[in-house]
């Protein structure tokens, strides 16, 4: 009889009572993915070192209440457009379009009431040697006053041995904006660690970024050259090389809070790869998106907790493959417009692998 390589369980249950599922998808060696319906978010990520030993590498919670309580994006499936909008406003053919601000004048990551904060219905699963699991999500037209009712749907898959995939696509009514990303804060030492990401090595594969304003909304003008600046990783750098360097835009971001811009490339390819010199863990991240938002834990604190220990800045690092930011208000940048008849396409790919280890 073929192993199982896939369960479900209940997480929890919201305050108006409705359940929350988990999903468990198994693969080798203990590397497992596990997806709760609620933000249709990666709660855990178990990954092996280059030891075989198995840890947790993204952060999150092992309770429901803590996701609902704080909104911190851990694992989140983000929309109905990720990142930051200028002014909570746009201009969509000729109508000026008036979204809930929630960033200072801003809206970011879909307003105060994203799908992050939505109760997605598992619609498939899959089991195997690929197990999947498909989540849906129907935003009302005018929901957070964006126009047109979109259907979303998430797929988390098992790619590999040691890989998982996420496939996002969509259909609109109306004419709309679209913007999805899987917002998993990474450490590659593994949570039981109890160690930062400023030692993990990072290599991006692109040669501009977006310089931004202290609100963090792009500035105008063309994409800034990384060369000669702490925003170079062309080559592996150690995250917390140059980030406390006196450096305008690290100022602004309070470290790195930007977004990259890919080279280009048909279809899926090598945006990323993370890899941590104490567990040996590295991460490839592949994607078909322009852009990758680089944060580096800036904003956490020591308010935040979960999975037996306490986040701290700089505990995690995410990468969140997307459209740049503002790209409603820049017709310089990657297009996010969605009609009726086209179909929103997006994956991304987490390939992970190890290598010699300092620990």
């Amino acid at each position: 009889m073929a192993e199982t390589r896939i369960t479900r369980d209940v997480f929890g249950s919201l305050p108006d009572g409705r359940e929350v599922e988990r999903v468990t998808l198994r693969g080798a060696d203990g590397f497992e993915a596990r997806i709760i319906t609620f933000g249709a978010a990666l709660q855990a990520l178990l990954v092996p070192d280059a030891h075989g030993a198995v840890d947790d590498v993204v952060l999150g919670h092992d309770d429901l209440l803590s996701y609902v309580k704080l909104r911190k994006f851990f694992g989140a499936t983000v929309g109905r457009y990720a990142n930051r909008i200028a002014g909570a406003r746009f201009t969509l053919d000729g109508d000026d379009v008036r979204l809930e601000a929630n960033d200072g004048a801003h809206a970011l990551h879909g307003g105060p009431d994203g799908f992050d904060r939505k109760l997605w219905q598992i619609v498939a699963t899959e089991d195997g040697e690929q197990p999947s699991v498909t989540l849906l999500y129907v935003s009302p037209d005018g929901e957070a006053n964006y126009p047109g009712r979109l259907d979303v749907r998430v797929t988390y898959q098992l790619t590999g041995p040691m890989e998982l995939s996420v496939t996002f696509a969509a259909r609109t009514t109306r004419t709309t904006i679209v913007n999805l990303t899987n917002h998993s804060f990474f450490n590659l030492d593994g949570l039981a660690a109890g160690t930062g990401i400023l030692d993990h090595r990072l290599t991006l594969a692109a040669d501009h970024y977006l310089a931004i304003d202290e609100t963090a909304i792009p500035l105008p003008g063309p994409p800034h050259d990384v060369a000669a600046t702490p925003f170079d990783f062309r080559d592996a750098q150690a995250i917390g090389a140059r980030i406390r360097a006196d450096d305008a835009q690290i100022k602004c971001g309070r470290g790195y809070d930007h977004n990259f811009c890919l080279r280009g490339g048909d279809g899926v390819h090598l945006a990323a790869r993370l890899e941590s010199p104490r567990s040996g863990r590295v991460m490839e991240l592949l994607t078909d998106q322009p852009g990758l938002q680089v944060y580096s834990g800036n904003y956490i604190d020591a308010t935040v907790s979960g999975k037996g220990r306490v986040f701290r800045q700089s505990d995690a690092l995410c990468l969140e493959p997307q459209v740049w930011p503002d790209t409603p208000n820049r017709p310089d940048f990657p297009s996010a417009r969605l009609a009726p008849d086209e179909v929103y396409k997006h994956e991304t790919i987490y390939r992970f692998s190890t290598t010699g280890a300092s620990a």
